[in-house]
């Protein structure tokens, strides 16, 4: 056997064996299996993790704008018109939410930790002074006196009407922004402080929350399953205010670690303190943030239905059978009884009944939805855009002469923008960690692509010595026929 037929025979059988490993590996999904259940060992939160430091201390700055509304026409609404407001801000705080007392539990299935947040004024991302910024709102401390009073005798109501009016309390009140978001001395909530202790005099709608925790988490580690990754088990216990059990489940995380692998087809769950429940999110698109792929999720318009539209949702009235429309939440069973209701900013998602009550408001999908954008990959998320609009409810109440004209109203007061975006430095990282996972899960291809490099390599040598030894026969041939030809026997 010559050289050549040796190199041939060499290339189609190292071309066989790479086709046929090659092949059965994509069949068999070898290497991406492994990777993946690399990632499922990495991505848990115990302490020998790489993701626990960053679960711990979020790298990424989390900024709060806060956005007010200013009533223009006071009087005109508390005739019987339609309000007007001009929205104001943001007001651009930095928000630290380093995660303390973490302990873990049950063998390491389990860690507990709180999560206070602390708030820093950030000048250069805000448009105006809250220390100096004047605000028209309503007066929140009045309207809650006269909500809670709402189921008392007329009589009553109408005393404690004289009273406030001596006292000079108004359903609009005029403050300082600043006043209105961490905190002032009310006249109203003084007076009845001096008669009950337990009431507190202050008043600021984020009151206490500044360096303070929003309670008690215990999240499932991930250890026994990586679905259950950053999954809240219990917060300060369990929740017992709204009217069915499925409404009172705590559902998902806390929106700041996802599982890996993450499917276009599922729904995410958040468990939202400041909205007193669990919400869904849905895929909405693919995007890409720093060159990270996303998959980006919103919360779909059922999760703020009205029951008559999703009866799944009818156990978020209270008390039972007690509805609001689509596109709004009362919250007021984890407000003190105050007549709170939370919506998306400018009522986006709800009725236009909400929209065309007050004049200002121009909803748009752009500005005021809230949407996660996760890598599919490990789950980790790569933006974030949390929107919520604070609103109270404004009626007639009997007894109360200045609320007699009033129009049933939900009234916007505040909507936040709680925004994070993956730094520099994690994105490098994260980049780097996609590019391995990459190259490994398709490390199978790379062999069929050098098993169908050398069958063409291989057709090549094959067709070239066919080609030759076709030429070599034809010379043959040629010299044959050009030789001299010698008879036997005489000529005659």
């Amino acid at each position: 056997m010559t050289r050549r037929s040796c190199a041939i025979y060499a290339t189609g059988i190292l071309c066989a064996h790479l086709l046929i490993v090659g092949i059965a590996l994509v069949v068999a999904q070898v290497f991406q299996t492994m990777i993946y259940n690399r990632l499922k060992k990495e991505l848990t939160l115990t302490e020998a993790s790489r993701v626990f430091e960053s679960w711990k201390n979020p790298p990424p700055p989390v900024y709060m704008e806060y956005y007010f509304f200013n009533v223009t026409n006071p009087e005109v609404f508390l005739a019987g018109g339609k309000a007007a407001v001009t929205q104001i801000g943001p007001y651009t705080y930095r928000e630290y939410r380093p995660r303390e007392n973490v302990t873990f539990l049950e063998n390491g299935t389990k860690v507990y930790a709180l999560n206070p947040k602390s708030f820093v004024f950030v000048p250069e991302k805000s448009r105006g002074n809250p220390e100096v910024d004047i605000l028209r709102t309503v007066n929140i401390p009045a309207v809650a006196v006269m909500s809670e009073l709402n189921s008392y005798s007329f009589l009553l109501r109408t005393f404690v009407s004289i009273w406030m009016n001596s006292i000079g309390v108004e359903i609009f009140m005029t403050r300082t922004v600043h006043e209105v978001l961490w905190g002032f001395k009310d006249p109203l909530l003084s007076k009845i402080h001096a008669m009950k202790p337990e009431v507190d005099e202050m008043f600021g709608l984020m009151w206490k929350k500044n360096g303070t925790d929003e309670g008690e988490f215990v999240f499932l580690t991930g250890e026994r399953d990586y679905m259950e990754y950053g999954r809240i088990d219990t917060w300060n216990g369990e929740m017992s205010w709204w009217s069915s059990n499925q409404s009172n489940m705590i559902n998902g995380t806390d929106g700041s670690v996802f599982h890996p692998l993450l499917s276009r087809k599922e729904l995410l769950y958040i468990f939202a303190a400041d909205l007193c429940r669990s919400i869904h999110l849905a895929y909405v698109e693919d995007v890409e943030v720093k060159g990270i792929p996303a998959y980006r999720f919103a919360p779909p318009r059922d999760v703020l239905q009205s029951p008559k539209e999703n009866p799944t949702n009818a156990g978020f009235c209270v008390p039972a059978g007690d509805c609001l429309g689509t596109g709004v939440l009362k919250v007021s069973v984890c407000r003190e009884g105050a007549p709170i209701v939370v919506s998306f900013p400018h009522f986006y998602q709800a009725d236009a009944k909400y929209i065309n009550a007050v004049e200002g408001l121009s909803p748009n999908k752009e500005e005021h939805e809230t949407y996660l954008d996760l890598n599919p990959t490990t789950g980790v998320p790569i933006r974030a855009c949390k929107r919520a609009q604070l609103n109270i409810i404004l009626n007639r109440v009997p007894g109360f002469p200045k609320t007699k004209h009033l129009n049933d109203t939900i009234f916007p007061i505040m909507f936040v923008n709680e925004t994070a975006t993956i730094d520099d430095n994690s994105a490098t990282q994260m980049r780097t960690l996609l590019l391995i996972v990459t190259l490994v899960s398709n490390f199978p291809l790379l062999i069929v692509g050098m098993g169908a490099i050398l069958l063409v390599v291989f057709v090549l040598l094959v067709c070239r010595k066919y080609i030759s030894e076709l030429s070599s026969s034809s010379l043959a041939d040629r010299h044959n026929d050009n030789s001299p030809q010698w008879h036997s026997g005489t000529e005659l």
